[in-house]
């Protein structure tokens, strides 16, 4: 796994656009590459003020979105169409207004959908799902069965909870424990609402990039936590690393607890 790299910009604002604009070259890059691209999405304020700034960057028409595949670090079991579900906040911010080949876009199932409101099926779906879209280049967990596979994803972005979580991996919490499987069904959330889907750590670090995003004053703890040599189990951001890159994109005041020797002596 890569070693994190930090970038720290002015505001949040400024954080979104300017990941909004790094997102739009490195899917153009492989689209060039390999004739497409596959991006995981997060939800929480600072992944859908990264989906706004992109539905308002000029740039965002070099992407051929009809060659991007999109999926979802983790969702709320809720019903189809609750607000609070980052695939409804997705569409709202973004989706809607973007040319995506529907086919290519996989949202994971709701809690009135074809599993009903059993959180553990609609998992073992979207690893399924996964599983399916595995390429020649792919992560295969230590599980013998083809759930085990996830496509090799180029960029998977995740939110940093005050509480160090990312997608829905909670401190201590046994999802946060799972080596085999790459989707599973979180229950007892600390946060609402308690039953969600999620992506697994050895899911995460399928992909070739991972970037945190973290912005605000309640993030400063839980991003010097998870850059200061915490365990996984204790601080999951920590233990979410892309193959090739780690990206930390924190503004200003969530950088203002980091050790000295991992800010970087310039930001923009």
């Amino acid at each position: 796994m890569s070693a994190p790299q930090v970038v720290v910009h002015r505001d949040k604002e400024l954080m979104a656009k300017a990941a909004a604009a790094r997102l739009i070259t490195k899917i153009v890059d492989a689209q060039s590459a390999r004739g497409t691209a596959s991006v995981v999405l997060t939800g929480g304020r600072n992944g859908n003020g990264l989906l706004a700034a992109l539905a308002e960057a000029p740039a965002r028409d070099a992407v051929d979105w009809s060659r991007l595949d999109l999926w979802w670090g983790d969702e709320r079991f809720l019903p189809d169409g609750d607000p609070e579900r980052n695939y409804t906040q997705a569409r709202e911010v973004l989706l809607d207004s973007v040319p995506l080949d529907p086919a290519r876009v996989h949202p994971m199932a709701p809690s009135d959908g074809p599993h009903g409101n059993d959180a553990d099926a609609a998992a073992e779906a979207y690893a399924a799902e996964l599983a399916a879209a595995a390429g020649p280049e792919h992560y295969r967990s230590a599980a013998a069965d083809a759930g085990g596979a996830v496509p090799s994803f180029d960029v998977l972005l995740l939110g940093v909870g005050p509480d160090t979580h990312v997608a829905s991996l909670f401190p201590e919490l046994p999802a946060v424990y799972e080596r085999e499987r790459t989707v599973v069904g979180v229950r007892g959330a600390p946060k609402p609402p308690p039953t969600r889907v999620t992506l697994t750590l050895p899911a995460i670090r399928a992909a070739r990039e991972v970037w945190l995003l973290a912005a605000g004053e309640d993030k400063a703890n839980a991003a010097a936590i998870a850059l200061s040599g915490a365990g996984e189990v204790q601080a999951p951001a920590a233990g979410a690393r892309g193959r090739s890159r780690t990206l930390w994109l924190l503004d200003e005041a969530a950088a203002t607890r980091l050790p000295r020797a991992l800010y970087p002596p310039a930001s923009s």
